[in-house]
């Protein structure tokens, strides 16, 4: 196992870790409804110890899993630096995820993490960075920017851009007040508006247009479906970000997390442990690949 993938740098190896097979009992103690059929749920592991050596980075995801139904990869979306409880957001879509849903706060669920390259926050320093995130995908980019606002004296600008079909399926809206007094700018986006919105409406990608950074000197963080991504970075490279500075994070049925099972193989790389998150020029040809 590549362990340099799944800590934090700087920080010791997790506990929870140190075996990429042993799932550890962690409780439910909150569950928070986020947009329709998406809740946050948020974790304790049950053991002192292993909750007290957990650590983990931006980007990473943990594995979930329930006896007798099964196991599924979810983005972690909390602060990094509260390891103690752990934050995943989930839309309830699966068998996995639909019997999550039927939790209550109390309950129990077996996890085993964290897995994954995370974003790149400490090499973005000095630079503006956007985050561009659609729907579900600023989940796993929450992470990121509680270490953006935290630290915002550290880059040159941060700018969230947000999609999703209608202003209900903006997430973490009860967040953009304190995000916006960090300093972060939040730039939601909408494909249809209704009565109260004053936003915009149309592509995230047109917020790309009129972005008050130095495209020489900056970076984009994008999670969302594949045809979204590649958008975005055809939108980045219009305004004269090069692809190479545009991160990616994809999502593949990762069923192992440590490179064995071969279900999240995307060309020569496997998604949990050489991904999720990667620069889309090394991997543009692939996502080029109709169902790959």
């Amino acid at each position: 196992m590549n362990t340099a993938a799944v800590t934090t740098p700087g920080a010791a190896p997790s506990q929870a870790a140190a075996d990429p097979w042993r799932s550890h009992p962690a409780r439910i103690l909150r569950i928070t409804p986020e947009v329709p059929g998406v809740r946050t749920y948020d974790l304790e592991f049950r053991d002192a110890g292993v909750r007290d050596a957990y650590r983990f980075a931006a980007g990473q995801f943990n594995m979930l899993y329930l006896p007798g139904i099964g196991e599924a990869a979810i983005s972690i979306s909390s602060d990094a630096a509260q390891p103690q409880v752990l934050a995943h957001t989930v839309r309830a879509v699966g068998n996995v995820t639909d019997a999550l849903a039927r939790l209550r706060v109390g309950d129990e669920v077996l996890l085993r993490g964290p897995y994954g390259r995370p974003w790149p926050v400490e090499t973005l320093r000095g630079r503006h960075v956007v985050v561009v995130g659609g729907g579900l995908g600023l989940a796993s980019q929450r992470t990121a920017i509680c270490e953006f606002a935290r630290h915002r004296d550290h880059y040159a600008s941060v700018t969230i851009l947000h999609g999703a079909k209608t202003p209900e399926g903006l997430f973490y809206t009860a967040e953009y007040a304190a995000w916006r007094a960090a300093g972060i700018e939040v730039r939601p986006a909408v494909d249809q508006g209704d009565a109260g919105w004053s936003g915009h409406v149309g592509l995230v990608t047109d917020l790309f247009a009129d972005l008050a950074i130095d495209p020489t000197n900056a970076a984009v963080l994008c999670c969302g479906p594949d045809p979204m991504m590649t958008a975005v970075a055809r939108a980045a490279a219009r305004v004269g970000i090069p692809s190479g500075d545009v991160y990616v994070s994809l999502e593949r049925n990762m069923a192992c997390a440590v490179r064995h099972c071969g279900l999240c193989q995307f060309g020569p790389h496997f998604v949990c442990q050489d991904g999720p998150v990667f620069a889309y020029d090394s991997i543009v040809e692939f996502l080029a690949v109709p169902h790959l």
